[in-house]
Formats: C-alpha cells, sequence, structure tokens
C-alpha cells in the first residue's frame, strides 16, 4: 500500500485549516496514496482555551467535510483528531472513512496528557477533555490498522493488544511538544515498532514557532525492524512511504518475540 503522511500548519481558522486539509488530501491522491493521514487537532490550535469553541458533533462541518473529500477522491483517509462535542463531553477524537466516505472507526484519547515538566511543558488536557475507554483496531483493504491518538502511544499495553488483535501497522495523530518530542518521539515510535514487530506512523502538525503550543512535528514511519522509513522534518509536506505487510512475517520469523512472550508468569504477585 502507499500511505501519505500530511504534516500541516494549524491555524486559528476552522475553515480554512479544513480547505487546506482537503487540499493535501488532493495532493496524496494525485501522488498515488491508498491511505492518507492528517494530524492531531488538525482543525483547531492545540489549546485548552480552544477545544470548546471548536468543539463540534460528529455530524457538523469538520467530520460531513472529510467524509465526502474521502469519498469524492476514493481514498482511505484517517481524519487526524478533532474536538468531538457529544452529550455535554469534550473528546479528542480520530475517524477513519473509507474509499466511499463511510465511517470505518473512530476512537476518542484515552490518555489524557496531563503533565508538568520541571523546567519544559506544562499542559492538562483533562481541564477541557474526557478520555475515552475503547482500544480501536479496523479492517482495511490492505489489511488490519490499529489507532490511537499521540500519549496513548506511550502506554505499551494498549500497542501490545492492537497488535495481538492483529493490526499489522499502528497509526497515530500526534502532537508532541518542543520538550517531549526531542527526547521521546522518534525513540517511542522505534521503539512500539520493535516491540510489536509492525508499522508505526506518527503524523503532527508542522512547526510554528509562534503557536501557543509549538508542535515538535517530525511526522515519520517505522518499519517492524525499527527502521525510519521517512521523517517529515519541521516543515509543512506530503511524504509518501510504501508498506509492504509481508515484511512483518519475515521479521516474527527471525525474533520470535511475539510467539516466544511467557504469558504463563507475567503476573505481579508473591509465589507460592
Amino acid at each position: 500500500m502507499r500511505l501519505a503522511l500530511i504534516q500541516l500548519f494549524v491555524t486559528d481558522d476552522k475553515t480554512e485549516n479544513v480547505r487546506r486539509a482537503c487540499e493535501f488530501l488532493e495532493q496524496a491522491k494525485q501522488g498515488g496514496a491508498d491511505i492518507a493521514v492528517l494530524p492531531e487537532m488538525f482543525c483547531c490550535p492545540y489549546s485548552n482555551s480552544c477545544f470548546p469553541s471548536y468543539a463540534e458533533p460528529m455530524d457538523g462541518f469538520v467530520q460531513k467535510t472529510l467524509s465526502e473529500t474521502a469519498a469524492r477522491l476514493g481514498m482511505t483517509v484517517v481524519a487526524g483528531s478533532y474536538p468531538e462535542l457529544c452529550g455535554g463531553k469534550i473528546y479528542n477524537t480520530a475517524c477513519v472513512y473509507g474509499a466511499d466516505g463511510s465511517l470505518i472507526a473512530k476512537h476518542r484519547k484515552m490518555h489524557l496528557f496531563d503533565i508538568d515538566v520541571k523546567g519544559g511543558q506544562r499542559f492538562f488536557e483533562s481541564e477541557t477533555l474526557t478520555p475515552g475507554s475503547e482500544i480501536t483496531t479496523f479492517e482495511t483493504p490492505f489489511g488490519k490498522f490499529g489507532l490511537c491518538i499521540c500519549f496513548d502511544m506511550r502506554f505499551e499495553e494498549l500497542s501490545r493488544i492492537m497488535a495481538l488483535d492483529g493490526a499489522q501497522v499502528i497509526i497515530v495523530p500526534g502532537a508532541f511538544n518542543m520538550t517531549t518530542g526531542p527526547a521521546h518521539w522518534e525513540l517511542l515510535f522505534r521503539q512500539r515498532a520493535v516491540d510489536n514487530q509492525l508499522f508505526t506512523v506518527g503524523v503532527a502538525p508542522a512547526r510554528d514557532e509562534n503557536g501557543e503550543y509549538v508542535s515538535y512535528a517530525h511526522s515519520m514511519a517505522v518499519s517492524p525492524w525499527g527502521e525510519v522509513l521517512c521523517d517529515c522534518g519541521v516543515d509543512e509536506c506530503v511524504k509518501f512511504i510504501e508498506i509492504n505487510t509481508d515484511s512483518i512475517d519475515s521479521v516474527r520469523k527471525q525474533l520470535p518475540i511475539l510467539s516466544a512472550r511467557r504469558t504463563d508468569v507475567y503476573e505481579i504477585g508473591a509465589k507460592e
């Protein structure tokens, strides 16, 4: 399959953000992409002060436009994430639309990004957002995918469950900052790829040094062997990668990590 990583600038104009995202999706289609991925909060500044005012229900402008665009282009679209309004609560939600425009997956960020790093970033998503509680995998014509959002990827249990459920690729709309990004972004995606012997793909907004929240950017894809297949740097761009899931079986035969797991002893507690 040919996959497009779309790293774009996010402004405070929702309509313009969505319009430009659709333009980039068209570029992805013209470049032969089967699947295209947008960043976390691609239509909204990454700020607690913005989430409530930008929030929309699933049948709102943002998701309706992306569904229609996926159908028009005949391409699967992982629609980044956006602030979803539902039942008076706001979720950080990622949707996936099939080539016919139908909703084939929806993931609400499970682990909210609440950090206070000494000398670095302080940010508490829980001040405005509600966590989801569902692990998300979905079928495509190219195999099974896992889907999570940014901070979710730090939790090995989540990635392992997606892998055991048959996911061959884990897609992650994300937005690491300038404290956590340089330290952990590449490390984390390579680590999850090697631990679970699958492909990992992280797509972030381009870097805006003047923004309230500065994205580390560096959208990337990693192979099951831990090789970085592409790195988008910091600027706005579309990058294409070819993914051959047959390589997963080859890697797993060479290093039998999943098959050699000792689930009979993976318990915390005193031995009798």
